[in-house]
């Protein structure tokens, strides 16, 4: 038994909010919070974070290897780096997106839409800290 709707039922009226509608979560001004209530829209800007700090990323790695060693044969470096991230991210994104939107709907809650910017973040420390070799201990 309830007492009232669910929290994972949008409002009447709710639109998805546009990306990327971040707010100060912390004492937000009556009004100001937004939420995702909609899988899609939480795959969505999962995707689009995912996309974005990937895009960053591989860029800097890019740029990095580039200066490392430059040459004509070296410039397109960044540009292969970036259309790997998107992949990535693409792959990374879409399946994490889906993952926590199904949890959220699951468990009838709303997300804030700092929610997706964080798993994105996740998304890129996961990939840097698999990049590293890491030996012994397990």
């Amino acid at each position: 038994m309830t007492n009232g709707p669910s929290l994972s039922n949008p409002p009447l009226g709710y639109t998805a909010p546009p990306f990327p509608s971040l707010y100060w979560p912390i004492k937000p001004l009556p009004g100001t919070s937004v939420y995702l209530y909609e899988t899609d829209d939480i795959w969505r800007f999962t995707l689009y974070w995912s996309l974005i700090l990937f895009a960053g990323f591989h860029l800097a790695s890019g740029i990095y290897a580039f200066c490392m060693m430059p040459s004509k044969m070296s410039l397109g470096i960044p540009i292969v780096f970036a259309i790997v991230g998107g992949m990535q991210a693409t792959m990374a994104g879409s399946l994490v997106g889906v993952i926590i939107g199904a949890v959220f709907k699951a468990g009838h809650f709303r997300m804030s839409t700092w929610i997706p910017l964080v798993w994105g973040t996740i998304n890129v420390l996961v990939l840097v800290l698999s990049s590293f070799s890491l030996q012994g201990g397990l």
